[in-house]
């Protein structure tokens, strides 16, 4: 398998989720501005879509979307309890975690990257966060140390992927104290280090 990835990027979610899979894969790294790989080649060749995650397969063809991807890992090594078991109310729940934390979380987050957006209409997007992060802490809290509760699964790899932007993007978590310990403790997991250090994000 070969992830095509962006430093720092949403991507980094399925990156993470390889490394504690124990898969084996390559990565290369594409520039999303230019829309070109490491390796001069158009990305739009590769994704019409354009943006990453994307993962090729070893069977052949692409997969795009990152909850979709993960999932897809997480059942590539389901001794790994990445996921709980298909057809179950629990893959339902991580699936509406999935959902909730790409639809609400991180689509909140894309137009604080846009430099050109006026301050008053990143300050409304920053305040949409927070109401978000507050059904997180409040589960966190309930639940955790993970999101469903004692195991580490791929919406943990999302949500601190996600959470990850919050310094940058200047979105304070400091109501946030569960989800500040679970942003730590992720960060100390041996995969997640690897993958940091892998896209240049740690020394």
């Amino acid at each position: 398998m070969k992830l095509f990835y962006t430093p720092g990027a949403c991507s980094l979610s399925p990156h993470i989720v390889l490394r504690e899979a124990g898969l084996s894969f390559e990565t290369e790294k594409v520039d999303i501005r230019a829309k070109k790989t490491e390796h001069g080649e158009d990305y739009f060749g590769i994704n019409p879509k354009g943006y990453v995650p994307a993962l090729q397969l070893d069977e052949g063809g692409l997969l795009t979307e990152g909850p979709a991807i993960v999932q897809y890992l997480a059942d590539k090594a389901p001794e790994k309890k990445l996921a709980p078991a298909n057809g179950t109310l629990e893959r339902y729940r991580l699936q509406e975690l999935l959902n909730f934390i790409g639809t609400e979380i991180h689509k909140s987050y894309s137009p604080l990257f846009n430099p050109a957006l006026p301050e008053e209409v990143k300050s409304a997007f920053r305040d949409r966060i927070a109401l978000r992060y507050k059904v997180i802490e409040d589960r966190l809290a309930a639940k955790g140390p993970f999101l469903m509760g004692d195991q580490f699964t791929v919406a943990d790899a999302y949500l601190f992927t996600v959470t990850n932007w919050a310094g940058n993007l200047k979105v304070s978590l400091e109501s946030f104290p569960a989800l500040r310990a679970f942003q730590a403790r992720v960060a100390e997991r041996p995969a997640v280090q690897a993958a940091l250090k892998a896209e240049g994000l740690t020394k």
